[in-house]
């Protein structure tokens, strides 16, 4: 069924609409690995990953009357503290959705509600995600790396459940990025805000997947602000924004960048973003030996042979991004030739073996690449990339 009549190729349009259609009426870890996997559209065939995308801001919404049930159990009686609570989200994904209302004194808030029952359906639903992860055996993992994967991934669901450690996170970044006057994180309501329901501060804004075709000038803006605030969340705080579909960055009518959800922030110790450094000045002066060193130091590469050629390959691909002077994240032949390594990078995954500690790092900076690209930001990541190798030699001497 999913081979055309007209030369036999698989209509993976047609395979990413069935998916979408299946899994947006699914809550919990089945979707978010499906939203995790659409962000990599360096791996999945355009027209599949396009498709998939959508469930990134198009998921089915809960029924107001079960959203209803989780905001009495919180605040009891609604008309005590709002005037309204308006019933139909304007965001819907896989863990909860976002409704809009106005408090008693008139100020308008979203309240971020978690799906009813999800917590009970949790590790029934991660059993069936254990299910599906062993077909990484097909790519011939080793189990006990799967097993780690399947625990990090577990661990971020599982930590996205209560709503008081990400009000927590909010007001982290707040205080930390305060003194930014291109940046905002919505405040959290702390005394609105509980286990399954985060209340905070409204801020409208444009969500970054849709300023694709906004004024070049701006575009530019956003793209150096996000890559500034990446940097300095990274290399001078140790965490990282977890989460980098587009839909959780957004433009306000003052042209600052906005953060949404931080339902999912990682700590990055220092001593891997060292190491991460190091991988990437091998791959930039394209010295496969030192990048088979670079991933051993890691604690990947646990096959017999290193894969030079493709490391070779690799390095061609990544390095002009960081070559002298400006580079533009619009440059298809880029995107091609990183998809094009995908295949051989999975076939070689016995002999790779990266760390399964770093994958959910490797996915979100991946996703937050994306951002960039959507933005066809031109930056210039030779000066950018400069500093932080002579912080690595630095910490790691």
């Amino acid at each position: 069924m999913l081979r055309s009549r007209l030369g036999g190729k698989t209509d993976w349009r047609a395979l990413g609409e069935a998916l979408f259609e299946g899994l947006s009426e699914l809550k919990g870890p089945a979707m978010k690995l499906a939203q995790i996997v659409s962000q990599w559209d360096d791996l999945l065939p355009a027209d599949l990953a396009d498709e998939l995308a959508r469930l990134q801001r198009q998921a089915e919404p809960m029924p107001w009357a079960r959203i209803r049930e989780s905001l009495e159990a919180q605040y009891g009686e609604l008309e005590r503290v709002f005037t309204d609570v308006e019933t139909a989200p304007f965001a819907s994904a896989s863990m909860g959705q976002v409704h809009r209302a106005r408090t008693l004194d008139g100020e308008t808030v979203v309240l971020k509600v978690q799906y009813p029952g999800l917590a009970e359906v949790l590790e029934s639903d991660l059993a069936q995600v254990r299910r599906i992860l062993r077909l990484g055996r097909w790519f011939k993992v080793p189990q006990a790396r799967l097993d780690a994967l399947f625990e990090e991934l577990a661990a971020s669901l599982r930590g996205e459940l209560d709503y008081r450690a990400e009000a927590e996170a909010l007001a982290r970044y707040r205080s930390r990025y305060a003194h930014l006057d291109w940046l905002v994180v919505p405040q959290p309501l702390l005394s609105l805000s509980g286990e399954r329901v985060l209340a905070m501060q409204y801020v409208a804004g444009t969500p970054l997947r849709d300023l694709e075709s906004a004024d070049d000038a701006l575009r530019q803006r956003v793209a150096g602000h996000l890559a500034d605030w990446l940097t300095d969340e990274l290399f001078t705080h140790g965490e990282l924004h977890a989460d980098p579909h587009a839909g959780n960055f957004a433009l306000d009518d003052r042209g600052r960048l906005v953060l949404y959800d931080l339902g999912a922030v990682i700590p990055v110790p220092q001593a891997r973003l060292v190491q991460m450094v190091e991988l990437l000045e091998a791959t930039l002066v394209q010295d496969p030996m030192a990048m088979d060193r670079a991933l051993r130091k890691m604690g990947g590469r646990q096959g017999e042979g290193a894969p030079l050629a493709l490391y070779r390959e690799s390095a061609q691909a990544i390095a002009p991004l960081f070559a002298p002077g400006v580079q533009d994240f619009g440059d298809i032949r880029v995107h091609r030739r990183l998809r094009e390594l995908s295949p051989r990078v999975w076939a070689a995954m016995d002999r790779l073996q990266p760390p399964a500690d770093t994958l959910l790092l490797s996915r979100t900076l991946n996703g937050h690449y994306w951002n960039l690209v959507r933005l066809q930001a031109r930056l210039d990541m030779h000066s950018r990339s400069q500093p932080l190798i002579a912080w690595a030699s630095g910490a790691g001497s």
